[in-house]
Order: C-alpha cells, then structure tokens, then sequence
C-alpha cells in the first residue's frame, strides 16, 4: 500500500501535525494564560470616581473656610458636631469652650462611635486631660487635629461605614484678628 502522488503533501502536513500534538502535550496553565490588566479595570480615574459617588444619605465634607464648612453642597456657618450621618450645630465657639458638658450627647449615643474626631480649628491644641478622660469614659477613641485634617478624616472613616463622630471648629478658629 503505497501513496500516489501525495507523499509532498503529507509532508508538509507533517510539520502542522507535529506542532498541534506539542501544543496539546504541554498546554498553557492558568498562570501563564494571560489575564486582563487590573490596571485597566481599576484606574486611578475610577477610584477617585468612586468616592465621589457617596450615598445621598451619607454626610460628605467638600470645603471649609474660616468660620464654617461645606457639607453635602450646603454652607454652614460656626462650629458642627457630626454623628456618623447626623449634623448639628454645636455651640463651642473656641477651643477653651470644649468641656465635658459641650460633649455630654456622648452619653447617651448608641451605638457609641469607634472615634471622636476633635478639629480644632487652625492649629491643633493641646486636649485637657478632663475632656480626654471625659471621652475615654464613654468608650471612643480621642484623634484631636487641626479642623482641615479632621475634615477629610472624617470623610474616609464615614465612606469605609465606621462609625465615626466629629466635633468641628471653623478652621478660623484660634486666629488672631
């Protein structure tokens, strides 16, 4: 049994046929498959556009001047007390002002913040020991920064869902007129 006038074109098949028999004797594995960039599916554009889109019911800081802060598109004016997503106005008008007794809703808070984030205008202070011991006693931890700072701390705990809480001067605060 011999073959007629094919003998050319089984060999050059041979070649074809030898590659296709080592391509399926030792296949790729999954690690040197190539997968899609993470690069491209999380870009940096992305992640900034992520933290934008915060949740309608969710309390974002987006500026501060020196006698208020800008939360949500809305201007308020003189010193906030924020509470995971609640907002108020809080009487301390310097930061002398900020006693036990300017934090005593504390008390009565549940679920207790993780962290009470005191901005203190301008420049960071000094926290008295009663107002550290104060906060200690109801169970937050203490982070007393200047009120810029405390902001944007704010901001990054309250997106990750922590339960978070902040007591805010205006950044003007503590300036000398």
């Amino acid at each position: 049994m011999g073959l007629r006038g094919g003998s050319g074109a089984v060999a050059g098949a041979l070649p074809n046929l030898i590659r296709s028999l080592r391509n399926e004797a030792h296949p790729k594995t999954r690690a040197q498959q190539s997968l899609p960039s993470l690069r491209r599916a999380f870009s940096l554009y992305d992640q900034i556009n992520l933290i934008d889109n915060v949740p309608d019911d969710q309390l974002r800081f987006q500026g501060y001047t020196d006698t208020g802060f800008k939360v949500n598109g809305v201007d308020y004016e003189g010193s906030l007390l924020c509470i995971g997503n609640m907002l108020m106005s809080w009487a301390p008008k310097k930061f002398s002002d900020i006693t036990p007794d300017s934090l005593s809703m504390f008390q009565l808070m549940r679920p207790i913040p993780e962290i009470l984030i005191l901005g203190c205008g301008r420049y960071i202070e000094p926290v008295d020991p009663e107002v550290r011991l104060f906060v200690r006693s109801t169970g937050m931890k203490l982070e007393a920064v200047d009120s810029r700072n405390a902001i944007s701390t704010y901001n990054i705990l309250n997106e990750e869902g922590r339960i978070v809480a902040a007591a805010l001067l205006p950044y003007g605060c503590g300036v000398s007129s």
